[in-house]
């Protein structure tokens, strides 16, 4: 056998192991069988990465246990709203304004430097931490701060918004 088989082998030797890991995180059947699956196929498809002869069992239930993290923080964000009261009680425009100003966001969101878009896509409109920002940008957190806070401002700015308004005062002011 190739070393490919041999760590395609040795991943579905470990699948046992990572249900039980699984399901002391997730305390829920179902949510642990999903998680070992997400697993496998992030592993399966990473394979090449995986260093031979080092502890497969071990980057495995990293693996497992970054993506239970991950979706914990995601969902920890979310309130459940099975009856509906807290929808009803989020005040609705109407549709045609919401698509207007969106692509009024889009336009004016386009005109931003590439890393500050970057930054603030990762910071604003995918939840992640400012430290995870970093990792992914490869810059310091504090690059990424101001990063964000620059596409912040000038968003703001261009825009024409109320925080434009007070942060032009404020930089006026004596």
């Amino acid at each position: 056998m190739s070393d490919p088989d041999l760590r395609q082998e040795e991943l579905i030797n470990h699948v046992p192991a990572l249900r039980a890991f699984a399901r002391s995180l997730a305390n829920d059947a179902s949510h642990a069988d999903d998680l070992v699956q997400e697993t496998v196929l992030k592993a399966w498809g990473n394979l090449h990465s995986y260093t031979d002869g080092t502890n497969m069992r071990a980057w495995l239930f990293t693996i497992l246990r970054n993506t239970f993290y991950s979706e914990f923080r995601k969902f920890r964000r979310e309130v459940e709203d099975i009856d509906g009261k807290f929808a009803a009680q989020v005040p609705d425009r109407a549709a045609q304004d919401g698509i207007m100003d969106m692509r009024d966001f889009e336009r004016v969101f386009a005109l931003l430097p590439a890393d500050q878009r970057e930054a603030l896509t990762l910071v604003g409109a995918s939840g992640l931490t400012y430290e995870e920002a970093a990792a992914i940008c490869e810059c310091a957190v504090g690059t990424v701060k101001s990063r964000v806070n620059r596409a912040r401002a000038k968003l703001a700015e261009l825009l024409g918004t109320e925080e434009a308004a007070d942060a032009a005062a404020t930089t006026l002011d004596p």
